[in-house]
């Protein structure tokens, strides 16, 4: 399936990946700052004896992998060396690195964490997915590696559905809820302001596959992070928010690919 074709859809989602940065001074008081409004981990650093000892917190119910990296120069003595990777359970906490400064050393410590949602081990079935909305007629605008925004591995096979804001989203498929954002309102193609502001939940299921509802209404989630949902369970409600030109739902099924989130292709059960 690819193309769409009655009125152009902008829709890209830029939801991979969030990232947060420690500046570690010598005087041991510790800054975090998000990039992200909803980060999927927090760093978090201990004071030892001899050092840090650097933290990866899951804030998802769902697994996640995360890469720790030096910004400084040189980079500071570590075990393992940096850059470090590793996965987070659900709403766990995974240790990365010890980390210590060499004597008489007055630099600052800086580190970067990027976080991807799901485990690299996730073995998608080939299952067939319900369509995700309430209004059954509603058409396709873009498909499969549609031309105007379906190009990247993240967005390749998704759909978009030209609907109403407001109507009712359906679970595709049975799932927990592993990720919910509805803080955002508006819309716009100025990809800096616009890409990460489209609300959208997310759906982790028995596989490790992830189905990524998103575009959806302000405050249009009827669901809440953790919670386990049926299969054709309304749990938002559709709308035209973050990088977007016209009201829809962009549905599409990811897995985490050594840290690039990454579409797959997936079948949609034929209408009764």
């Amino acid at each position: 399936m690819r193309g769409f074709l009655t009125h152009p859809l902008a829709c890209l989602c830029a939801l991979a990946a969030s990232m947060a940065t420690a500046t570690q001074p010598s005087s041991a008081v510790t800054s975090t700052r998000q990039e992200q409004v909803d980060a999927l981990a927090t760093l978090r650093l201990e004071a030892t004896s001899g050092g840090y000892l650097a933290w990866a917190d899951n804030r998802l119910d769902g697994p996640i992998e995360v890469r720790l990296e030096s910004l400084a120069n040189p980079a500071p003595v570590s075990q393992p060396g940096l850059p470090a990777r590793a996965s987070v359970a659900a709403q766990g906490s995974s240790l990365l690195a010890a980390l210590s400064t060499p004597a008489g050393r007055s630099g600052k410590l800086v580190l970067r964490l990027t976080a991807t949602p799901g485990s690299s081990n996730a073995r998608p079935q080939d299952v067939l997915y319900l369509r995700p909305l309430a209004q059954t007629d509603a058409p396709i605008e873009q498909g499969f590696e549609g031309e105007f925004s379906h190009q990247d591995l993240e967005n390749r096979y998704a759909l978009d559905f030209a609907v109403p804001v407001g109507t009712p989203v359906l679970a595709a498929r049975e799932g927990v809820v592993m990720q919910v954002q509805v803080q955002f309102h508006g819309h716009g193609l100025d990809y800096a302001h616009d890409a990460g502001r489209a609300n959208f939940i997310r759906i982790l299921h028995v596989d490790g596959s992830m189905a990524l509802y998103a575009h959806l209404a302000e405050n249009g989630a009827l669901v809440h992070q953790g919670q386990h949902v049926e299969t054709g369970q309304r749990i938002g409600l559709s709308g035209n928010t973050g990088y977007s030109t016209a009201p829809h739902l962009h549905f599409a099924v990811q897995v985490n690919r050594s840290m690039q989130l990454t579409s797959i292709p997936f079948r949609l059960a034929k209408q009764p």
